[in-house]
């Protein structure tokens, strides 16, 4: 599979889906390090009501996320796209510190430079109580395996 960088617009349906891939399991790799190097050096971030901008403070920011978001495990889908500008619904489970598990619910919209860096990150999320029972990603941490259900076969 391609790294994120190495798909640039304009992308195609298939590149606009391996790029969602690409960005799905760099997050579920949990090092903000390496999630950071998708992104371009100014890029300008909406997460809720939180706003970063550049590199530094996507790190900052993505290691204070998984401290708090334990266990986190997320599935991405293709949504739309244009010639440098990707939208994608997802999903992501997380536990707190006292054990409550949540589903988080959200969109994205991306735009990115002639490198193939997202310069901008529009992301609105919701989260939703849930019982441990009622985990839908079971997969061990890291990337979501192969054959394993994404969004479109879940249901809610």
């Amino acid at each position: 599979m391609p790294t994120p960088t190495d798909i640039k617009p304009p992308f195609t349906r298939q590149t606009a889906i391996q790029k969602v891939q690409a960005a799905e399991d760099g997050w579920n790799s949990r090092d903000p390090a390496k999630v950071s190097l998708a992104y371009s050096i100014d890029s300008q971030w909406r997460n809720r009501a939180t706003f970063v901008t550049g590199r530094k403070q996507i790190i900052e920011f993505l290691t204070g996320k998984w401290q708090k978001e334990r266990e986190y495990r997320l599935a991405k889908q293709l949504w739309a796209y244009t010639d440098n500008r990707i939208a994608v619904r997802f999903q992501y489970e997380y536990h707190d510190a006292d054990g409550n598990w949540f589903r988080a619910y959200g969109n994205e919209n991306w735009e990115f430079d002639d490198d193939g860096l997202m310069r901008r990150r529009e992301a609105s999320i919701n989260d939703y109580a849930i019982e441990e029972s009622e985990r839908k990603f079971n997969w061990p941490l890291g990337p979501r395996p192969a054959g394993d259900p994404g969004l479109e076969e879940l249901v809610r």
